[in-house]
C-alpha cells in the first residue's frame, strides 16, 4: 500500500481510526478529510479508498470520479426462504396498507426515512410524510433476534465475522454463512458486508447486506478486513 491513500472523515471514530492504523502499518497514507463536498488536495498518483458513512463516502468518490461498490438493499427479497427465514418484499409506498402491521419496513432509497418496526399505518405514514407515494420499500415480517454477527466478504470468501449482539455460537453462524456463499444465485458485488440474525427457533438467517467502504467494523479484526474495503473503491 505504499503508493495508497485512505481517506477517512475527520471525525474522532474508534473504529475507523483502528482501519486507519491498520493501513499505516501496511504503508498506506492516511488523510481525514473535514470539508468532503470538497475536492481533497491528494496525489493524483496513488490509488484512493473511501471509509466513511453514506453521505460522506458518496459525495466524495463523486467529487473524485470514483466507484464505490455495494450490494443493492432490494437483493435480499430475492432470496429463498431458507436463507431469511422471513417474508421480505418490495412495495411502494402506496402499497402499505393497514392490515400488514405491525412489521418491519426501511427505503430502497438510504436514509430516506428511519428503519424500524411500524405499529400502524398512522406512525408510517407520519414518518413517509413529503415522500412520494411511488417510492419503493423493504418491508419484512418480524423476526426474533437473540443474537448478531458481522462478517466482511471478498471475492465470496469471508475475511472475518464476529458476533456484535448476545450470545451465540460462531462457528454455527460461519457454516451457515460459507454454505450461502457456495449455494447462492444472486448477483452480489466482489466486496460486501453481511449481517446475520439468531433465535432458537429459528437457527441462522440473514439479516441485511450492507457496503464495505460504510460499514463499521462491529468487532471484526481491522487488520483482516482492510483488503475488502480497498476492494469497494474502484479508481
Amino acid at each position: 500500500m505504499t503508493n495508497e491513500i485512505l481517506l477517512i472523515p475527520d471525525k474522532a471514530d474508534i473504529e475507523r481510526y483502528s482501519i486507519a492504523n491498520s493501513w499505516k502499518k501496511n504503508g498506506g497514507e492516511i488523510k481525514r478529510i473535514k470539508k468532503f463536498w470538497e475536492r481533497p488536495n491528494i496525489d493524483s498518483q496513488k490509488r484512493v479508498t473511501i471509509y466513511g458513512i453514506d453521505t460522506f463516502s458518496l459525495v466524495l468518490a463523486q467529487i473524485l470520479g470514483m466507484k464505490l461498490i455495494e450490494p443493492k438493499d432490494e437483493l435480499i427479497s430475492e432470496l429463498n426462504f431458507k436463507w431469511i427465514k422471513r417474508e421480505i418484499k418490495i412495495l411502494k409506498i402506496a402499497e402499505i396498507e393497514k392490515s400488514l402491521f405491525p412489521i418491519f419496513i426501511k427505503p430502497v432509497k438510504p436514509k430516506t426515512f428511519e428503519s424500524k418496526v411500524y405499529n400502524n399505518l398512522n406512525s408510517f405514514i407520519q414518518e413517509t410524510k413529503g415522500i412520494e407515494e411511488k417510492e419503493l420499500v423493504i418491508m419484512s415480517n418480524i423476526i426474533k433476534i437473540e443474537s448478531e454477527v458481522r462478517a466482511f466478504i471478498l471475492s465470496n470468501k469471508i475475511l472475518d465475522m464476529a458476533i456484535y449482539e448476545g450470545n451465540s455460537d460462531l462457528s454455527s453462524a460461519k457454516e451457515f454463512l460459507t454454505y450461502f456463499l457456495q449455494n447462492h444465485t444472486i448477483d452480489l458485488p466482489k466486496s460486501y458486508v453481511i449481517d446475520l440474525g439468531f433465535n432458537k427457533t429459528n437457527g441462522w438467517y440473514i439479516i441485511e447486506f450492507n457496503s464495505s467502504w460504510g460499514a463499521g467494523l462491529n468487532f471484526c479484526d481491522p487488520n483482516k478486513v482492510i483488503a475488502g474495503i480497498r476492494e469497494a473503491t474502484i479508481n
